[in-house]
């Protein structure tokens, strides 16, 4: 079969006496009652969001990757089968609404007047929308092409939309909106991937919106590469790396964040390290702390006093950075240091604890666990193209290897039909939520919403599964 599957892919309890810390509120962890599934019950009229998974993540000890990628060193994974064990059960789109997990960093942002201030807080949010990929080394599956997620979380203020708008190459677009009117948060993502050798890197490719509407600021930015080490022997382990630019097109602030690589000696593992700088290019803040873990902000001369300290005292050595394609050994690095806070340091964000259980739900936070779940009477609310009625995601969410791998080759080869029927009939594939347009802040293509998903009317929607 010729599948065009895409393969995907603190210091705890910081405490410092000399720091200003600024304790945001961190995101929801769900207590609910459960049956014993995994799934939701229903307590005094009221249902509430499932805590597990119907069943533990498949094994894969039995299955070699390098069977299906040692002849494609260098290349684009685009056009790679890839078995359905290698996958997580979630859709590429439901992974993109992890972006979302920490809202209440976009709620505090709004209710900040300073622009600086503002500005930290949406770089800490944009470091958090990758934190979830911390230890997920499963790849979600490739959205079919017309594919649909929608989420509404009352509690955190916002509902969001997502369609697969286009297959080659493979884009998924997004839009969220607080019900308050207070933001929207919108872009499109088109994941490009190269194998290594013994690591998969992973270009993000897209622009993530984000419009503070009370304010009428909007910032732009796009997400670090990531890189998953040892894909053909060994333990999986996850980084993130690259420059992260901020730009508020309103003020002309700007927040650089630096992912920094690995290091030869695992030093720098995680960091992230930046500034802020103002129209004039004077710095404001420095950004530090790692996206596994939370993140400070500090006066610059307060960092740069306490960075020369460290010189002078020899604790701050050069250090060797590394890549994805670097020739050297890929193993974890052993020295995993957490934070050290500054004095005088700000806490913006810090990761919500997982679920004790994580390692046995493919290293899903407690916000993954919810996003596949089908409420009583949800089914008929949704679009027919929603991820959650896919055969496939829903039978490896049970533990059914067999069934999801059957249904995943049947879904695609009604793809591929489906296009056949297109190319006879000389038709094009028309979106139905995004359609293509310019981006107003960056001047670039980008997908726009169009509005009319939470009408629901869903009489013109393909019948994709």
């Amino acid at each position: 079969m010729n599948s065009e599957e895409e393969f995907f892919d603190a210091e705890t309890g910081l405490e410092s006496d000399d720091s200003c810390e600024v304790s945001f509120k961190d995101a929801l962890v769900f207590d609910s009652k459960q049956a014993t599934d995994g799934s939701s019950m229903q307590e005094n009229g009221v249902w509430e969001h499932r805590k597990a998974l119907p069943a533990e993540t498949i094994s894969r000890s039995n299955f070699s990757v390098w069977s299906i990628l040692k002849k494609c060193i260098g290349m684009e994974l685009s056009k790679i089968a890839m078995p359905v064990v290698f996958n997580e059960p979630l859709s590429f789109l439901q992974r993109i609404s992890e972006y979302m997990e920490h809202t209440h960093l976009i709620h505090k942002a709004c209710s900040l007047s300073d622009a600086v201030d503002r500005m930290q807080v949406v770089a800490a949010f944009a470091v958090s929308a990758v934190a979830s990929q911390w230890e997920r080394t499963g790849k979600p599956f490739n959205p079919l092409l017309g594919e649909t997620y929608e989420l509404i979380r009352e509690d955190e203020g916002y509902r969001l939309i997502s369609e697969q708008v286009s297959h080659h190459p493979p884009i998924s677009a997004f839009h969220a909106q607080s019900l308050k009117q207070e933001f929207e948060f919108h872009g499109s993502i088109y994941p490009k991937l190269k194998f290594w050798g013994k690591s998969v890197e992973a270009e993000p490719k897209g622009t993530m919106t984000l419009e503070l509407l009370k304010h009428k600021e909007a910032y732009t930015w796009t997400n670090p590469l990531c890189c998953v080490h040892n894909i053909i022997l060994g333990k999986l382990w996850i980084e993130q790396y690259g420059t992260v630019e901020i730009v508020n097109h309103s003020t002309g602030d700007k927040c650089i964040l630096n992912f920094k690589p690995c290091g030869m000696f695992g030093k720098d593992l995680h960091k992230v390290e930046g500034f802020i700088q103002d129209r004039s290019k004077k710095k404001r803040r420095v950004i530090y702390g790692k996206w596994t873990e939370c993140v400070y902000s500090i006066d610059p001369k307060l960092y740069e006093t306490h960075k020369t300290a460290e010189k002078k005292t020899g604790s701050d050595p050069k250090k060797q950075e590394r890549s994805c394609e670097a020739e050297y050994d890929d193993d974890l690095p052993e020295v995993q240091d957490t934070v050290t806070v500054i004095p005088g340091s700000a806490l913006l964000w810090r990761i919500t604890p997982r679920p004790s259980h994580s390692a046995q739900m493919y290293n899903f936070t407690s916000f993954a666990v919810t996003l596949n779940e089908l409420q009583p009477g949800m089914e008929r609310l949704l679009a027919p193209t929603d991820c959650r009625l896919r055969p496939d995601i829903r039978a490896m969410e049970h533990g059914d290897i067999d069934l999801a791998s059957a249904e995943k080759e049947r879904l695609e080869e009604k793809q591929r039909a489906a296009r056949r029927e297109r190319s006879k009939d000389e038709e094009e594939w028309s979106t139905r939520w995004f359609r293509m347009g310019t981006n107003p802040f960056t001047g670039a293509e980008d997908w726009q919403y169009t509005g009319g998903y939470f009408d629901r009317k869903y009489t013109d929607c393909p019948n994709i599964y």
